[in-house]
Protein backbone atom coordinates (compact mmCIF):
# COMPACT_ATOMS: atom_id res chain seq x y z
CA UNK A 1 0.00 0.00 0.00
CA UNK A 2 1.26 3.45 -0.91
CA UNK A 3 1.18 5.87 2.01
CA UNK A 4 0.83 9.66 2.12
CA UNK A 5 2.25 12.22 4.52
CA UNK A 6 3.28 15.86 4.76
CA UNK A 7 6.77 17.31 4.65
CA UNK A 8 6.45 19.06 8.00
CA UNK A 9 5.57 22.76 8.02
CA UNK A 10 1.96 23.97 8.05
CA UNK A 11 0.27 27.40 7.82
CA UNK A 12 -0.59 29.26 11.01
CA UNK A 13 0.92 31.62 13.56
CA UNK A 14 -0.61 30.87 16.96
CA UNK A 15 -1.51 28.13 19.44
CA UNK A 16 -4.99 27.66 18.05
CA UNK A 17 -3.57 27.07 14.58
CA UNK A 18 -1.16 24.49 15.98
CA UNK A 19 -3.96 22.55 17.67
CA UNK A 20 -5.86 22.53 14.38
CA UNK A 21 -2.75 21.41 12.48
CA UNK A 22 -2.35 18.41 14.78
CA UNK A 23 -6.01 17.47 14.29
CA UNK A 24 -5.64 17.87 10.55
CA UNK A 25 -2.57 15.67 10.19
CA UNK A 26 -4.06 12.91 12.34
CA UNK A 27 -7.39 13.07 10.49
CA UNK A 28 -6.14 13.35 6.91
CA UNK A 29 -3.14 11.03 7.26
CA UNK A 30 -4.31 8.06 9.36
CA UNK A 31 -1.43 5.83 8.20
CA UNK A 32 1.52 8.26 8.38
CA UNK A 33 0.82 11.41 10.39
CA UNK A 34 3.57 13.80 11.47
CA UNK A 35 4.48 16.40 14.06
CA UNK A 36 3.40 19.71 12.49
CA UNK A 37 5.74 22.70 12.41
CA UNK A 38 4.37 26.24 12.27
CA UNK A 39 7.29 28.57 11.41
CA UNK A 40 4.80 31.44 11.19
CA UNK A 41 5.04 31.65 14.99
CA UNK A 42 8.53 33.15 14.74
CA UNK A 43 12.21 32.26 14.95
CA UNK A 44 11.80 29.90 17.90
CA UNK A 45 9.43 27.84 15.76
CA UNK A 46 11.28 27.86 12.42
CA UNK A 47 13.38 24.93 11.31
CA UNK A 48 16.60 26.20 12.89
CA UNK A 49 14.97 27.14 16.19
CA UNK A 50 13.14 23.82 16.26
CA UNK A 51 16.34 21.81 15.84
CA UNK A 52 18.21 23.89 18.41
CA UNK A 53 15.44 23.05 20.86
CA UNK A 54 16.52 19.42 20.48
CA UNK A 55 20.34 19.67 20.53
CA UNK A 56 22.02 18.44 23.69
CA UNK A 57 25.17 19.73 25.39
CA UNK A 58 25.57 23.17 23.80
CA UNK A 59 24.19 26.61 24.57
CA UNK A 60 22.57 28.88 22.00
CA UNK A 61 21.17 32.40 22.06
CA UNK A 62 19.29 34.54 19.58
CA UNK A 63 21.32 37.57 18.45
CA UNK A 64 20.49 40.34 16.01
CA UNK A 65 22.16 38.35 13.22
CA UNK A 66 20.40 35.12 14.15
CA UNK A 67 21.09 32.06 16.29
CA UNK A 68 24.60 31.92 17.81
CA UNK A 69 26.47 29.36 19.92
CA UNK A 70 27.06 30.56 23.50
CA UNK A 71 28.39 29.25 26.81
CA UNK A 72 24.88 28.92 28.23
CA UNK A 73 21.37 28.78 26.81
CA UNK A 74 19.76 32.18 26.36
CA UNK A 75 16.13 33.01 27.02
CA UNK A 76 15.11 32.42 23.40
CA UNK A 77 16.74 28.99 23.42
CA UNK A 78 14.74 28.13 26.53
CA UNK A 79 11.59 29.48 24.85
CA UNK A 80 12.21 27.25 21.82
CA UNK A 81 12.51 24.21 24.07
CA UNK A 82 9.37 25.16 25.97
CA UNK A 83 7.39 25.63 22.75
CA UNK A 84 8.49 22.25 21.42
CA UNK A 85 7.42 20.57 24.67
CA UNK A 86 4.01 22.30 24.49
CA UNK A 87 3.58 21.19 20.88
CA UNK A 88 4.43 17.59 21.74
CA UNK A 89 1.92 17.77 24.61
CA UNK A 90 -0.73 18.57 22.00
CA UNK A 91 0.40 15.70 19.79
CA UNK A 92 0.35 13.29 22.73
CA UNK A 93 -3.11 14.40 23.85
CA UNK A 94 -4.72 14.10 20.41
CA UNK A 95 -2.93 10.91 19.28
CA UNK A 96 -4.01 8.68 22.16
CA UNK A 97 -5.75 6.21 19.84
CA UNK A 98 -3.37 6.60 16.89
CA UNK A 99 -1.54 3.42 15.85
CA UNK A 100 -0.26 4.16 12.35
CA UNK A 101 3.29 5.08 11.38
CA UNK A 102 4.38 8.49 12.64
CA UNK A 103 6.98 11.03 11.51
CA UNK A 104 8.84 13.90 13.15
CA UNK A 105 11.26 16.31 11.47
CA UNK A 106 14.59 17.82 12.51
CA UNK A 107 16.95 20.14 10.65
CA UNK A 108 20.12 18.35 9.55
CA UNK A 109 23.72 19.10 10.58
CA UNK A 110 24.73 20.89 7.38
CA UNK A 111 21.74 23.19 7.22
CA UNK A 112 22.32 24.01 10.89
CA UNK A 113 26.01 24.67 10.25
CA UNK A 114 25.04 27.04 7.43
CA UNK A 115 22.52 29.00 9.52
CA UNK A 116 23.96 29.08 13.08
CA UNK A 117 26.87 31.35 14.02
CA UNK A 118 29.96 30.67 16.12
CA UNK A 119 30.38 32.59 19.41
CA UNK A 120 32.44 35.33 17.71
CA UNK A 121 30.47 35.48 14.53
CA UNK A 122 30.38 33.86 11.08
CA UNK A 123 28.77 30.53 10.42
CA UNK A 124 29.59 27.28 12.16
CA UNK A 125 30.26 26.08 8.62
CA UNK A 126 33.59 27.95 8.65
CA UNK A 127 35.08 25.85 11.48
CA UNK A 128 35.79 22.11 11.18
CA UNK A 129 35.66 21.51 14.92
CA UNK A 130 32.52 23.58 15.49
CA UNK A 131 30.54 21.82 12.77
CA UNK A 132 31.60 18.41 14.10
CA UNK A 133 30.58 19.40 17.63
CA UNK A 134 27.22 20.69 16.38
CA UNK A 135 26.54 17.42 14.51
CA UNK A 136 27.35 15.41 17.63
CA UNK A 137 25.15 17.62 19.82
CA UNK A 138 22.33 17.19 17.32
CA UNK A 139 22.79 13.41 17.32
CA UNK A 140 22.63 13.24 21.12
CA UNK A 141 19.59 15.47 21.14
CA UNK A 142 17.83 13.31 18.56
CA UNK A 143 18.36 10.23 20.74
CA UNK A 144 16.50 11.93 23.56
CA UNK A 145 13.84 13.23 21.15
CA UNK A 146 13.11 9.73 19.87
CA UNK A 147 12.84 8.42 23.44
CA UNK A 148 10.42 11.24 24.27
CA UNK A 149 8.27 10.48 21.23
CA UNK A 150 8.25 6.77 22.11
CA UNK A 151 7.03 7.63 25.61
CA UNK A 152 4.33 9.94 24.32
CA UNK A 153 3.16 7.63 21.47
CA UNK A 154 3.39 4.09 22.89
CA UNK A 155 1.07 2.61 20.24
CA UNK A 156 3.27 3.74 17.34
CA UNK A 157 5.55 0.95 16.14
CA UNK A 158 7.06 2.61 13.08
CA UNK A 159 8.58 5.95 14.06
CA UNK A 160 10.33 8.00 11.37
CA UNK A 161 12.69 10.92 11.92
CA UNK A 162 13.06 13.05 8.80
CA UNK A 163 16.31 15.03 8.61
CA UNK A 164 15.77 18.22 6.61
CA UNK A 165 18.78 19.34 4.56
CA UNK A 166 17.74 22.14 2.16
CA UNK A 167 21.25 23.66 2.37
CA UNK A 168 23.23 20.51 1.59
CA UNK A 169 23.77 21.25 -2.13
CA UNK A 170 24.87 24.83 -1.35
CA UNK A 171 27.32 23.55 1.28
CA UNK A 172 28.84 21.08 -1.16
CA UNK A 173 29.05 23.66 -3.96
CA UNK A 174 30.53 26.55 -1.89
CA UNK A 175 27.43 28.72 -2.31
CA UNK A 176 26.91 29.71 1.35
CA UNK A 177 27.83 33.41 1.80
CA UNK A 178 30.26 34.55 4.51
CA UNK A 179 29.23 37.10 7.17
CA UNK A 180 30.42 40.02 5.01
CA UNK A 181 28.36 38.83 2.09
CA UNK A 182 31.29 39.36 -0.27
CA UNK A 183 32.67 35.84 -0.15
CA UNK A 184 31.57 32.24 0.03
CA UNK A 185 32.47 29.53 2.51
CA UNK A 186 34.76 26.86 1.18
CA UNK A 187 33.21 23.70 -0.14
CA UNK A 188 32.72 20.78 2.19
CA UNK A 189 34.01 17.65 0.51
CA UNK A 190 31.65 14.68 0.14
CA UNK A 191 33.43 12.37 2.67
CA UNK A 192 33.06 14.95 5.45
CA UNK A 193 29.50 15.76 4.43
CA UNK A 194 28.63 12.07 4.56
CA UNK A 195 30.35 11.59 7.93
CA UNK A 196 28.34 14.33 9.68
CA UNK A 197 25.09 13.02 8.23
CA UNK A 198 26.05 9.52 9.28
CA UNK A 199 26.50 10.64 12.91
CA UNK A 200 22.91 11.91 13.03
CA UNK A 201 21.31 9.12 10.99
CA UNK A 202 23.08 6.45 13.03
CA UNK A 203 21.77 8.05 16.24
CA UNK A 204 18.23 7.84 14.86
CA UNK A 205 18.68 4.17 13.94
CA UNK A 206 20.29 3.32 17.28
CA UNK A 207 17.37 4.96 19.09
CA UNK A 208 14.96 2.66 17.28
CA UNK A 209 13.56 4.99 14.61
CA UNK A 210 13.77 5.05 10.82
CA UNK A 211 15.99 7.81 9.33
CA UNK A 212 14.81 9.71 6.26
CA UNK A 213 16.46 12.70 4.59
CA UNK A 214 14.41 15.42 2.92
CA UNK A 215 15.41 18.25 0.61
CA UNK A 216 13.39 20.35 -1.83
CA UNK A 217 16.59 21.75 -3.34
CA UNK A 218 17.92 20.69 -6.74
CA UNK A 219 21.27 18.95 -6.97
CA UNK A 220 21.10 16.79 -3.83
CA UNK A 221 23.64 13.92 -3.99
CA UNK A 222 21.14 11.21 -3.14
CA UNK A 223 23.66 8.39 -3.34
CA UNK A 224 25.79 10.15 -0.71
CA UNK A 225 22.68 10.42 1.47
CA UNK A 226 21.94 6.71 1.07
CA UNK A 227 25.55 5.79 1.83
CA UNK A 228 25.31 7.87 5.04
CA UNK A 229 22.52 5.61 6.27
CA UNK A 230 19.21 7.09 5.11
CA UNK A 231 16.37 4.59 4.79
CA UNK A 232 14.06 7.08 3.11
CA UNK A 233 14.54 9.91 0.60
CA UNK A 234 12.00 12.74 0.47
CA UNK A 235 12.18 14.69 -2.80
CA UNK A 236 10.40 17.37 -4.79
CA UNK A 237 9.39 15.89 -8.15
CA UNK A 238 9.59 19.29 -9.86
CA UNK A 239 13.34 19.76 -9.23
CA UNK A 240 14.48 16.25 -10.13
CA UNK A 241 16.74 15.84 -13.13
CA UNK A 242 17.95 12.87 -15.10
CA UNK A 243 21.02 12.53 -12.85
CA UNK A 244 18.73 11.95 -9.84
CA UNK A 245 16.82 9.12 -11.47
CA UNK A 246 19.47 6.42 -11.13
CA UNK A 247 19.93 6.98 -7.39
CA UNK A 248 16.18 7.04 -6.73
CA UNK A 249 15.50 4.00 -8.90
CA UNK A 250 18.27 2.11 -7.10
CA UNK A 251 16.85 3.19 -3.74
CA UNK A 252 13.41 1.81 -4.62
CA UNK A 253 14.98 -1.39 -5.97
CA UNK A 254 16.87 -1.79 -2.69
CA UNK A 255 13.70 -1.46 -0.63
CA UNK A 256 14.28 2.10 0.58
CA UNK A 257 11.41 4.57 0.79
CA UNK A 258 11.06 7.42 -1.70
CA UNK A 259 8.63 10.14 -0.62
CA UNK A 260 7.69 11.90 -3.85
CA UNK A 261 6.43 15.48 -3.61
CA UNK A 262 3.88 16.00 -6.36
CA UNK A 263 1.08 18.09 -4.81
CA UNK A 264 1.69 21.88 -4.98
CA UNK A 265 2.85 23.30 -1.65
CA UNK A 266 1.28 26.74 -2.22
CA UNK A 267 -2.17 27.62 -3.50
CA UNK A 268 -2.19 26.81 -7.25
CA UNK A 269 -3.97 28.87 -9.87
CA UNK A 270 -5.56 25.66 -11.17
CA UNK A 271 -6.05 22.81 -8.73
CA UNK A 272 -4.66 19.56 -10.20
CA UNK A 273 -6.98 16.58 -10.21
CA UNK A 274 -6.29 13.30 -8.45
CA UNK A 275 -6.16 11.61 -11.85
CA UNK A 276 -3.60 14.04 -13.27
CA UNK A 277 -1.32 13.70 -10.23
CA UNK A 278 -1.62 9.92 -10.24
CA UNK A 279 -0.69 9.81 -13.92
CA UNK A 280 2.29 12.08 -13.18
CA UNK A 281 3.57 9.58 -10.60
CA UNK A 282 3.04 6.65 -12.97
CA UNK A 283 4.93 8.42 -15.77
CA UNK A 284 7.81 9.07 -13.38
CA UNK A 285 7.97 5.42 -12.37
CA UNK A 286 7.94 4.49 -16.05
CA UNK A 287 10.90 6.83 -16.67
CA UNK A 288 12.74 5.01 -13.89
CA UNK A 289 11.94 1.70 -15.53
CA UNK A 290 10.06 0.44 -12.47
CA UNK A 291 6.87 -1.59 -12.23
CA UNK A 292 4.30 0.43 -10.23
CA UNK A 293 2.95 -2.75 -8.66
CA UNK A 294 6.37 -3.45 -7.16
CA UNK A 295 7.43 0.14 -6.38
CA UNK A 296 4.24 1.30 -4.69
CA UNK A 297 5.02 -0.50 -1.42
CA UNK A 298 8.06 1.75 -0.99
CA UNK A 299 6.55 4.95 -2.36
CA UNK A 300 5.06 7.74 -0.24
CA UNK A 301 3.12 10.68 -1.72
CA UNK A 302 3.62 14.17 -0.26
CA UNK A 303 3.21 17.84 -1.14
CA UNK A 304 6.20 19.18 -3.08
CA UNK A 305 7.61 20.87 0.02
CA UNK A 306 6.43 22.34 3.33
CA UNK A 307 3.02 24.01 3.48
CA UNK A 308 3.95 27.06 5.58
CA UNK A 309 3.31 29.37 2.63
CA UNK A 310 -0.10 27.90 1.82
CA UNK A 311 -3.50 29.16 2.93
CA UNK A 312 -5.17 27.06 5.64
CA UNK A 313 -7.68 25.77 3.09
CA UNK A 314 -4.96 24.69 0.68
CA UNK A 315 -2.94 23.14 3.50
CA UNK A 316 -5.87 20.86 4.23
CA UNK A 317 -6.54 20.16 0.56
CA UNK A 318 -2.88 19.37 -0.18
CA UNK A 319 -2.81 16.66 2.49
CA UNK A 320 -6.10 15.15 1.36
CA UNK A 321 -4.92 15.18 -2.28
CA UNK A 322 -1.71 13.42 -1.27
CA UNK A 323 -3.76 10.76 0.50
CA UNK A 324 -6.12 10.33 -2.48
CA UNK A 325 -3.27 9.96 -4.98
CA UNK A 326 -1.63 7.38 -2.73
CA UNK A 327 -4.87 5.41 -2.57
CA UNK A 328 -5.11 5.36 -6.38
CA UNK A 329 -1.64 3.89 -6.62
Amino acid sequence: MTLATGVGSMPGDDTRAYVEAVRLTLGELPDLAFVPELPGRGVIANMTGRALAIVDGIGVDLQRAGWRLTDASGIDHRRARSLLAQDLDQVEEQAQDYDGAFKAQVTGPWTLAATVEKPRGDKVLSDHGARRDLAQALAEGVRGHVADLRRRLPSVERLIIQVDEPMLPAVLEARVPTASGFGRHRTVHPPEASAALEIVLAAITDAGAEPWVHSCAPGVPWQLVVDAGARGLSVDHAVLGAKDFDALAQALDDGLVVALGVVPSTDPVAVPSEKALTEQVLRWLDMLGLDPAEAREHLVITPSCGLAGASPDWGRRALSLSRDVASHL
